[in-house]
């Protein structure tokens, strides 16, 4: 993968979320040419979209689940989701489509984990031939957010990992001290016994921590070769040992031949324990993290439910069961799980409150989420990624203090996670703090150069009147996300901005061009056609953008222009009080009304839309003067002296005063 492939993976949610979000999530919450909700709405859909292109569903999901939990109702981003989920397992069914039809080891050992109880005996070597085509373990968290960049990836998932050590230690800890007391029980022959197969087991796993992998093999060889009869639960209890310790032995080297032989012994080994004793939990947990390993959603569910079953007082396995809900959106049950860990089996535990809010934004509950990694931060102040999830949901509901307090709280603990940095930016600029937002995004692109943080700088700073300054990051936003409408739509902006009128042509083509249904693109390359006198290609440009939306404000207007520019006033008019209908104060459409209903004879209508207009702003010189000639064509001259001799006393320096003097001078 090349530097350039690898910071296009880079994402920020708008804000994401983000949302973005989402997150979760997270791109400027502003966009030109419509209010900020909108713009913020379509930088989401727009980067979902990329995502989905990509084949990263899982970030794309996360940014339209935060749209939909602002908008149940939206239908784009419903039919988004539907998308997502739809290639998402298409790409699995074609994954596993793949693997069986190989001829490899690995091929085999996927479909071999969805059947119980067969033989996986293979050599090795034929499974270091196949070693590359295994599926990548999927990532440990409930949930991340869209908008995290690799490094904060990487301390949250360092964080979680080390949060689980700390609870399986702890697990690890109390299986020890129920086995001491299950040998204390027992003869002193037999005790010995079983001691030195524990030994032997305990010398397995420390060969396996230290690669040696023939040596762990004899010694779990051993250990399971003097098992004693009649000992039903110890041997449960040392096969299940035995299986955590191949597994272990798999995650040290995932991708190789002593890895893959390791995991296909950890499910034999884990199967073996569940005959012995069924009422064991601890096998079933260990076969769930193979599953999941290998991309058995629902095989990993059903392990970890019997692991709860049968130990449910155990809080791993609950908050694994959680996650395994989360994946495969079951929210309802995931809150369950996580909810049994934080009011009773361990309170204390901050990853399942964390988790707890990411299944409760999932369900629209964003009060109860905020309570949830209100709960993980007091327990863990510096926990970044609750401070950053609390802010975005903040955020979302227009509390941009409380928004920026817990970004600012995100960044005292890390000064350069790039999701707060981002987050923040999308306040201040949704606050209108533009000189802000344009240093914490700065600092953002410095951290995480990609297309959209290279798109939130380009257009803080275009708003900010800086369009020299953006040309450049908006032209490195659309290089890094070529296929992003709203990237191509901002250089078009900020291309005409600065002057360069073909690279905005270029610009608004290709973003209407991506964007089949974007009005803005379609009107400023119709307006721009305009200007430039290619009159009917604004026609058909202004057109298309009437079509899509015809309630558009500036495809009206900007219409109205053209067909006045071609002769055809009725269709001038037409559209001109379709603008002035979605904008009735707006006196520069009633002007241009006046003086269509003019060229088109339509002079009774002229002379009203004048007064009107003369109403809502007495100033509009123009106007006067328009209406007293209307006045005068009418043939009332009354009122034709009337209104130009006020126009002569309010305005006496009026541009036309001599044209104005010559008419009084007739009457």
């Amino acid at each position: 993968m090349t530097d350039k492939q690898k910071k296009r993976l880079v994402y920020i949610g708008i804000a994401a979320a983000l949302a973005l979000a989402a997150i979760a999530a997270i791109a400027l919450a502003l966009g030109a040419g419509g209010r900020s909700g909108d713009r913020e709405r379509a930088n989401m859909l727009g980067l979902a979209g990329e995502y989905i292109e990509r084949g990263d569903f899982d970030r794309a999901l996360d940014i339209l689940d935060r749209l939909i939990i602002k908008d149940s109702a939206d239908a784009d981003a419903r039919a988004l989701q539907d998308e997502a989920l739809a290639r998402k397992a298409a790409a699995k069914a074609a994954a596993e489509a793949a693997a069986k039809a190989g001829t490899g080891d690995a091929g085999a050992l996927a479909q071999s984990l969805g059947e119980l109880g067969k033989s996986l005996e293979r050599t090795a070597s034929t499974v270091a031939q196949s070693a590359t085509r295994q599926p990548a373990p999927p990532a440990s968290g409930a949930a991340s957010s869209s908008d995290d960049s690799a490094a904060a990836q990487a301390a949250a998932r360092k964080a979680e990992e080390d949060a689980l050590a700390k609870a399986q230690a702890e697990a690890e800890a109390a299986r020890r001290k129920a086995a001491e007391e299950e040998l204390a029980r027992k003869g002193a022959e037999l005790r010995a016994k079983m001691e030195a197969i524990n030994a032997l087991v305990k010398e397995g796993r420390q060969s396996i921590s230290a690669g040696d992998y023939a040596s762990a093999r004899s010694s779990f060889d051993e250990a399971v070769s003097s098992l004693p009869s009649g000992e039903a639960k110890f041997s449960a209890q040392t096969f299940a040992e035995i299986a955590e310790g191949y597994y272990d032995g798999y995650r040290r080297d995932p991708t190789g031949a002593e890895g893959l032989e390791s995991v296909k012994q950890a499910q034999r080994v884990a199967q073996e324990a569940i005959r012995s004793d069924p009422t064991d939990a601890k096998p079933h947990y260990t076969l769930s993290k193979i599953y999941n390993d290998f991309a058995k959603p629902d095989l990993a569910q059903g392990e970890l439910e019997q692991a709860v079953k049968l130990d449910p007082n155990n809080y791993l396995y609950a908050y694994e069961l959680g996650k395994a809900y989360y994946r495969v959106r079951k929210f309802p049950e995931a809150q369950r799980a996580f909810e049994s860990i934080t009011t009773k089996l361990n309170p204390k535990y901050e990853p399942a409150f964390f988790n707890l809010g990411m299944t409760y934004r999932a369900m629209r509950n964003d009060q109860a989420a905020l309570a949830a990694f209100s709960g993980a931060i007091r327990l863990k102040p510096d926990y970044v990624r609750a401070h950053v999830e609390s802010a975005a949901i903040l955020a979302a509901r227009g509390d941009a203090a409380g928004a920026v307090k817990s970004y600012q709280a995100a960044l005292s603990f890390e000064p350069d996670n790039v999701a707060a940095l981002r987050g923040l930016g999308v306040v201040y600029s949704s606050a209108g703090k533009g000189a802000e937002a344009e240093k914490v995004f700065a600092r953002a692109v410095e951290l995480a150069p990609d297309a959209v943080t290279y798109y939130n700088l380009a257009k803080v700073k275009y708003d900010l009147g800086k369009a020299a300054e953006a040309l450049p990051l908006a032209r490195k936003a659309v290089e890094l996300g070529p296929s992003v409408a709203l990237y191509q739509y901002q250089l078009g902006l900020t291309a005409e901005k600065a002057g360069d009128v073909d690279a905005a042509l270029a610009a608004y083509a290709k973003a209407a061009e991506l964007d089949k249904k974007g009005v803005d693109a379609r009107v400023n390359l119709g307006r721009l056609y305009l200007e430039s006198g290619f009159v009917d290609k604004a026609l058909a440009m202004l057109d298309e953008a009437y079509r899509i939306d015809p309630k558009s404000l500036e495809a009206n207007n900007n219409l109205a222009n053209a067909y006045g520019t071609k002769g055809l006033f009725d269709k001038s008019v037409f559209h001109y009080e379709a603008a002035l209908a979605l904008s009735p104060r707006d006196a520069t459409i009633r002007l241009n009304l006046a003086r269509a209903y003019v060229q088109s004879g339509a002079l009774p209508k002229a002379r009203d839309a004048y007064i009107e207009l003369l109403k809502l702003a007495p100033s509009t010189w123009e106007a006067m003067y328009d209406l007293g000639k209307v006045y005068l064509s009418l043939g009332d001259q009354a009122s034709a002296k009337k209104t130009l001799s006020e126009l002569l006393a309010k305005k006496p320096d009026f541009r036309a005063r001599v044209e104005v003097e010559t008419i009084l001078a007739g009457l």
